[in-house]
């Protein structure tokens, strides 16, 4: 099969709990370093729910949060389009799904006009929003890369905001049972973040420390609390998808990358597709998951994963140059994607891994 149209990651802007630029988010992530604290918000029991928050400037909420937030995380790219103007730059926002509990009233319709106010000019007018929720952010990385082959762009900008921590949204998951809390241990911590990555069409004579080299959706028919048993039909068929746009087995991949935000659901899902995919052993398969530190961070997701995996790029503490990333929203979408570090250490230690694994399958290695 031909490989599908790789995409270059320029740059990257995330704004969450443990920093407000990308350097001090992803640094304070590989450190595993939390700012998990008690909000203003109670709980049933009467305890206070604990969250991941951002601390800005000024106690601003709700959509006027969301806003600076996410020109904050697209501002960090932005800088790097030069001499692009900024202007000329579309920018695809993930944001929450309408269903979605607090959700601020206004935002697909509001949340630009007040980035522009922040930015200090106006977004390209392809910009659009993507209220996908946590699955947005692979749905907006997909449609970038149809814009960037078409070549009616030559960068785009693929971001998203999202924000866990009001009222009626930490309600209606603790009526749930979702939250992490005291008495329940099967929850997610709360978190709210921005993340943004600045993308361009892959050239074998362009500079690139991270690419994106395919992707895969799909559905899962037992959702999280649908009753049925779970056997990961989605997730296997998004990652099979994904590496076959790749054009890359499974047991090339380093490690993974994933959504899981503390619910017994996400890890079992990943471990069911691993075991129904991977055929080749593997002595060692890291899986990440940013919300560790930042705490479910909804429809900036794909961004900060995108952040962190383009850090260890050019940090160089990737353990290899092949990475899976898959992920799913609490209905039935699933989506999955490959990216590569173009780090010559990375791409050594992949070498060394393959020559030493090939070594002992030949008995020549005890």
């Amino acid at each position: 099969m031909t490989a599908a149209p790789s995409l270059s990651v320029l740059a990257s802007g995330l704004v969450c709990g443990v920093g407000l630029t990308a350097a001090e988010s992803c640094t304070a992530i590989r450190c595993n370093i939390n700012n998990f604290q008690e909000t203003r918000f109670i709980g049933r029991g009467g305890d206070w729910i604990v969250g991941s928050e951002v601390t800005l400037e000024e106690p601003w909420r709700g959509l006027a949060k969301l806003a600076r937030m996410a020109a904050r995380a697209v501002t960090e790219c932005l800088a790097a389009t030069a001499p692009l103007p900024p202007d000329r730059v579309p920018v695809l926002l993930a944001v929450a799904e309408p269903e979605r509990p607090g959700r601020p009233e206004g935002l697909d319709r509001l949340i630009f006009e007040l980035m522009e106010q922040v930015l200090g000019h106006k977004l390209h007018p392809h910009s659009r929003i993507l209220p996908q929720g946590r699955i947005g952010g692979a749905v907006a990385l997909l449609g970038a890369r149809r814009m960037l082959v078409e070549g009616s762009h030559p960068r785009i900008v693929v971001a998203g905001v999202d924000s866990l921590l009001s009222g009626p949204a930490l309600m209606a998951w603790q009526d749930a049972d979702r939250l992490l809390t005291r008495d329940n241990s099967n929850g997610f911590i709360p978190g709210e973040a921005a993340g943004a990555v600045l993308l361009a069409p892959h050239t074998e004579d362009a500079a690139a420390d991270l690419l994106i080299r395919g992707f895969g959706f799909a559905k899962e028919p037992a959702p999280l609390g649908s009753g049925k048993p779970l056997r990961a039909e989605g997730l296997v068929q998004a990652i099979r998808a994904a590496l076959a746009e790749a054009d890359l087995p499974l047991h090339a991949c380093d490690a993974r990358i994933t959504d899981a935000s503390g619910e017994q659901y996400r890890f079992k899902e990943a471990a069911l597709a691993l075991t129904r995919l991977l055929r080749e052993r593997k002595p060692r398969f890291d899986l990440w998951h940013l919300a560790d530190c930042t705490g479910e961070v909804g429809a900036a997701t794909v961004p900060a994963m995108l952040a962190y995996l383009l850090a260890g790029a050019r940090g160089d503490y990737l353990p290899g140059p092949a990475l899976l990333g898959h992920l799913g929203d609490d209905g039935e979408r699933r989506a999955a994607f490959i990216a590569q570090a173009m780090v010559p250490q990375a791409l050594a230690l992949e070498a060394q891994a393959q020559s030493r694994f090939e070594a002992k399958r030949r008995g020549m290695v005890a």
